[in-house]
């Protein structure tokens, strides 16, 4: 990954900075990610895998960038995916790959652009943490899903850091009004040796 770019995303808090610096970075990024061998996607889409069994179930991937988790999702089996993100250039790359059904741009802030329980599942792999959205994405994500509805999503390292990331989960988890089915830490950029943690919820 090129450091300039790496740099500026992980010190990134401004939504309107953060756009702008996926539209820059948009071209060159699944050279730059995948050369510091990234694992989440990979690691994400078989936990998902692991615990739904009907792979044509509509699965929402929030904060797609280019389509590498919808490229990771569709390798475990998964047929029928949507896809969103606030750079437009990198949905541009996403549409290439031919991975989802539908792609949208997203307005920072704005509500989800589906009715709650319209997918089975969510994924947000890397899109909760600094550089990117933030912790209060959780609760718009769990408010987003049905009753049996999943969501799986990645922090990594940094984004453990604080401590308000922990917080949510147990917020949903310790009422009962969700049930934590996975969490796994791994390979994130082996490159540049940081880890992350998938986890995988369902809304109860």
């Amino acid at each position: 990954m090129t450091q300039h770019y790496f740099d500026k995303a992980y010190a990134a808090r401004d939504t309107k900075v953060i756009r702008s610096l996926y539209d820059e970075w948009a071209s060159s990024y699944d050279d730059d990610i995948t050369a510091q061998g990234y694992a989440t996607p990979e690691r994400a889409a078989v936990t998902l895998a692991e615990f739904l069994d009907d792979k044509d179930l509509p699965i929402f991937d929030i904060g797609c960038g280019t389509g590498l988790s919808g490229v990771a999702l569709k390798h475990v089996g998964f047929t029928t995916i949507d896809g969103g993100d606030v750079s437009a250039a990198m949905l541009v790359e996403a549409r290439k790959k031919g991975i989802y059904r539908n792609l949208l741009e997203l307005e920072v802030d704005a509500p989800l652009p589906f009715a709650p329980g319209a997918y089975d599942a969510i994924s947000a792999i890397g899109v909760i943490g600094p550089g990117a959205a933030p912790i209060s994405l959780f609760d718009t994500l769990m408010h987003g899903l049905g009753r049996g509805g999943k969501l799986l999503f990645s922090l990594n390292e940094k984004a453990l850091e604080d401590r308000g990331a922990l917080g949510m989960i147990h917020e949903w988890t310790d009422c009962g009004a969700a049930i934590l089915l996975h969490a796994e830490e791994g390979a994130h950029l082996p490159g540049i040796n940081m880890k992350s943690t998938v986890y995988l919820i369902e809304k109860n």
